[in-house]
């Protein structure tokens, strides 16, 4: 299926930065952006610098919350796909991409790993 055949209200995946989320479409602009209503995180975003991955030794080291519920957010057009499953409570789907993240970081000894731990848990700490 294409972008194309999308339409208003359907409900679609989408990536924004580096997270991943299920949500419903509200507007397309082709060729390139589509607004997504988020109703549920499938992927937190990662940490730090997204032009630098994996580096602590940046200006900036980004704390990337996820888009919150029904937070509207203009997309790549070419990240937005048709979803068909059932959309998870946000607060669940959150707490289970955050848990993921955290669970992966813990397997990197990286300093960047451990920076982006440390960012997390104090989200952990904001969202819950």
């Amino acid at each position: 299926m294409t972008n194309l055949q999308l339409s208003p209200g359907d409900l679609v995946t989408a990536s924004y930065k580096s997270g991943n989320y299920i949500g419903e479409l509200v507007e397309l602009y082709p060729p390139r952006v589509a607004v997504v209503k988020i109703l549920a995180v499938q992927k937190h975003p990662e940490q730090g610098d997204l032009h630098h991955p994996g580096q602590i030794n940046v200006p900036l080291f980004h704390q990337r919350r996820a888009l919150s519920y029904q937070e509207k957010a203009s997309v790549p057009l070419a990240s937005v796909r048709p979803y068909s499953g059932e959309v998870p409570e946000y607060e669940a789907s959150l707490r289970k991409a955050l848990e993921e993240e955290i669970v992966k970081l813990r397997n990197d000894p990286s300093e960047w790993a451990q920076r982006s731990l440390t960012e997390l848990e104090a989200l952990r700490s904001e969202y819950f």
